[in-house]
């Protein structure tokens, strides 16, 4: 009889013990492994993907901004991104598409509007979805080939640079799709501004 009322609090103790090892595990020592192994192998990316120029960071290769004035107005000067439906614009604590149906009226005039902006600013021609469409993230800090060349013109003037140099730096800028094949080739606009900066 001594002996199973013995048992009871001794498995408890062992059960506590064993919650307890398991939660270390689990939260601290996995976290301490796997932030380790992002140190060591995926260094830039583990410490958020930050690009500098000129000895300070401006900004992150995973994450867009906007090139524009106070009042939200393109800078000829600079490669324009993706629209943002994050927060007031590519804000990281507020990371969302717009999730406005296709046909919903607001999302259909902002369109409109983008639409209007860049025949406006670049011309006539075709205009890429990615142009007057905010990601599902509204984060992205890519736009597509396209809409990059289609922007050489307007930067090239507004910079006073010959369109043949400001074409080839797009170039150099492409990114290949994930894997040699997931999705369609990009540019990163903000690396793509800095070296047109440094023109």
């Amino acid at each position: 009889m001594s002996s199973v009322l013995t048992r009871g609090p001794v498995r408890t103790w062992t059960v506590a013990l064993r919650l307890l090892v398991l939660t270390v595990v689990a939260t601290v020592l996995y976290t301490l492994v796997v932030t380790l192994i992002g140190q060591v192998a995926l260094p830039a990316q583990a410490n958020g993907s930050l690009v500098t120029s000129g000895g300070r960071t401006v900004g992150s290769a995973l994450i867009g901004q906007s090139f524009t004035d106070t009042k939200g107005n393109a800078l000829p000067q600079w490669f324009q991104s993706r629209p943002s439906a994050a927060g007031d614009g590519y804000d990281g604590g507020a990371s969302s598409g717009s999730n406005l149906g296709p046909d919903n009226p607001d999302l259909l005039k902002a369109i409109a509007a983008r639409k209007a902006a860049i025949l406006r600013s670049d011309g006539p021609g075709a205009i890429p979805a990615d142009a007057v469409t905010a990601s599902g993230s509204g984060l992205d800090p890519h736009i597509s080939q396209a809409y990059a060349l289609r922007q050489v013109d307007r930067v090239a003037e507004a910079r006073g640079i010959d369109v043949a140099t400001v074409r080839a730096l797009v170039q150099q800028h492409v990114q290949a799709p994930d894997l040699g094949y997931l999705g369609e080739p990009t540019v990163n606009v903000l690396q793509l501004n800095l070296a047109l900066a440094a023109q």
